[in-house]
């Protein structure tokens, strides 16, 4: 199993519940694939092994960390990889560093229409492309399944049983759901949505019937990658007193929102929260370009 890091964060602001936060560093992770994608991918190669696939394929946005990890794994295991692009438009387009890095890493990219992604399998134009892979293991958009719920499942543990509130980045709500089965009873998990709605606890249902948690998109800035002024600053002044970087996808909102609810005393007095650190920094670089042409501050 990888190594366990988890770093006390001082609290920028106004502590009226004098809670303690720390950080559980699964971006540290040593191995190529990091952070949750490590956990989300590792249950699914090893059934891709036993049961003789060909290829993977999968889905993703332009920004995907999804695709940027399946594109690495597939690179350094020699397995044919297939990434389908939200976006028709984009093919006409210059890579951003995201999906440069996957494609010279060997994943095939397609750019499909917004319509047909939506539909993923059911779209005519979709199950085009998958008949061109036969023997191809289908890997869902975000890598969510059962096979990484599983692998989510092993970042909590006895060394993180100490925390009254486990608090997490969610997009297509596998992490999160991992988190919240392994959670002990007594602790309440968090999920900050990347999205705006909080429409995950329908796929969080799918794989447990605890209750214990939460999820808010109250720090999404209305939506998935969606941008200003306020988080690129706070992100940068928690680098430069941490030199811990977030992404301003999924970490960073994830980070202000909840320094947001301990400066409003949201937690009883006393509190221990352990915000997990799920990755994501190989999408800063084309994060950055939207930021130059939209004149805010850069990600540092």
């Amino acid at each position: 199993m990888p190594p366990v890091l988890i770093e006390p964060i001082r609290i920028l602001g106004h502590n009226p519940s004098e809670v303690e936060l720390s950080l559980l560093r699964e971006d540290l992770i040593p191995s190529p694939v990091s952070g949750n994608k490590f956990r989300k991918l590792r249950y699914n190669y090893q059934h891709f092994r036993s049961e003789g696939f060909r290829s993977m394929v999968s889905f993703g946005g332009a920004h995907s960390n999804h695709i940027d990890s399946l594109a690495c794994l597939g690179k350094i295991t020699d397995i044919p990889t297939v990434g389908i692009i939200r976006g028709e438009e984009l093919a006409s387009k210059p890579l951003n560093p995201t999906l440069a890095k996957a494609k010279e890493s060997g994943m095939k990219l397609y750019f499909v229409s917004r319509t047909a992604y939506r539909q993923k399998e059911a779209s005519d134009e979709i199950r085009k492309i998958l008949l061109q892979y036969p023997g191809h293991f289908l890997i869902p958009e975000g890598g969510t399944n059962q096979l990484a719920v599983k692998g989510c499942e092993e970042i909590l543990g006895i060394h993180t049983r100490e925390f009254t509130h486990i608090c997490c980045a969610t997009g297509t709500g596998g992490t999160l759901a991992g988190l919240i089965k392994s959670s002990a009873n007594d602790q309440q998990v968090i999920g900050f949505s990347a999205l705006k709605g909080t429409f995950q606890t329908e796929e969080i249902v799918k794989y447990t019937d605890k209750v214990n948690f939460e999820i808010t998109d109250q720090a999404c800035l209305g939506g998935y990658a969606k941008m200003d002024r306020s988080l690129i600053v706070f992100m940068n002044q928690l680098k430069e007193q941490t030199n811990i970087g977030l992404d301003p996808i999924y970490t960073g909102k994830m980070m202000m929102g909840l320094m947001g609810r301990i400066r409003d005393g949201h937690f009883p007095k006393n509190s221990r929260i352990l915000a997990v650190h799920t990755g994501g920094l190989q999408g800063i670089p084309a994060m950055n370009q939207i930021l130059i042409k939209k004149q805010l501050p850069l990600i540092r």
